[in-house]
C-alpha cells in the first residue's frame, strides 16, 4: 500500500489524501445511484401510463428534435429495456461502493494504528 521510504508523516498524509479521495468517489457513486433510480422509477411509471392506453394509441418516440411514430409494443419494449439498464448499473455502482468503503475503512484503520504507534513511542 505505501512505500517504506517514507517518513510517517509523509505516510499519515497520504493515507488521508486516500480517505479523502475514496470518500469523494463514494459520494459520486451515491450521486449516479440516486439518479439512475429517478430514471428507472421514470421509465416505470411511463411504461404503466402507456400500458394503460389502447393498442391503437399513435405513440410517438423522440429522437433528437423529432419524434417518430411507433407501434405501443416499441414503446413498451424500450421502457422495460430503459429499466433494466438503469437496475443493472445501479447493481454495478453498488458494488463499487461497497468496495470503497471498505478501501476507506482500511485506510482509517491503518491511519488509527499510526497514531496508536506515534503515541506508544
Amino acid at each position: 500500500l505505501l512505500s517504506p521510504a517514507l517518513s510517517p508523516g509523509q505516510a499519515f498524509s497520504e493515507l488521508q489524501a486516500k480517505v479523502m479521495d475514496t470518500q469523494q468517489k463514494v459520494k459520486l457513486a451515491d450521486l449516479q445511484i440516486e439518479q439512475l433510480t429517478k430514471t428507472k422509477k421514470h421509465a416505470h411509471l411511463t411504461d404503466t401510463e402507456v400500458m394503460m392506453l389502447v393498442d391503437e394509441t399513435r405513440m410517438y418516440e423522440g429522437v433528437g428534435r423529432m419524434f417518430i411514430l411507433q407501434p405501443k409494443g416499441v414503446i413498451h419494449n424500450q421502457l422495460l429495456e430503459k429499466q433494466k439498464i438503469a437496475e443493472e448499473k445501479i447493481k454495478e455502482l453498488e458494488q463499487k461502493k461497497s468496495y470503497l468503503e471498505r478501501s476507506v475503512k482500511e485506510a482509517e484503520d491503518n491511519i488509527r494504528e499510526m497514531l496508536m504507534a506515534r503515541r506508544a513511542q
